[in-house]
């Protein structure tokens, strides 16, 4: 495998965690929104990957990662008593997003961290590339 190849995996995962942190972001504006455009309560979305054929020869063909959509959740909202709120039914009930802000964090964090592991391979790729340069010179 070619530093370009290993290069070209980790830029899809760092690109896939990209969108993942941005729609975690969205959840968490978006965590007391109880009217949107489309009507009701924001639902919470959430990124869902597949492997991506990058065209390389041998074991390592779907090596990359690709968002294949975003998912809408369709747990049920979170419901409070607030007669007093716009947004309240008849019965004083109001529906709040389906999000939970603590998992949104855990998220946020192990999103960051597959991030900072592609970061971590680009590093190693570019040493080992500076690496082999340098023995070249040598000769």
């Amino acid at each position: 495998m070619s530093i370009t190849q290993i290069l070209d995996i980790a830029s899809t995962g760092m690109a896939a965690q990209r969108l993942r942190v941005q729609l975690i972001a969205a959840n968490i504006a978006n965590s007391e929104t109880t009217r949107t455009k489309e009507g009701g309560p924001y639902r919470r979305k959430d990124a869902v990957f597949a492997s991506q054929d990058l065209g390389f020869a041998g074991a390592l063909a779907n090596a990359g990662v690709r968002v294949a959509g975003v998912k809408t959740s369709q747990e049920p909202f979170l419901t409070r008593y607030e007669p007093g709120h716009p947004d309240a039914d008849p019965d004083g009930v109001v529906s709040y997003p389906n999000v939970n802000p603590v998992e949104e964090m855990v998220n946020l964090t192990e999103a960051s961290r597959a991030y900072e592991a592609n970061i971590a391979v680009v590093r190693a790729a570019k040493a080992m590339a500076s690496s082999a340069l340098d023995i070249l010179r040598v000769q």
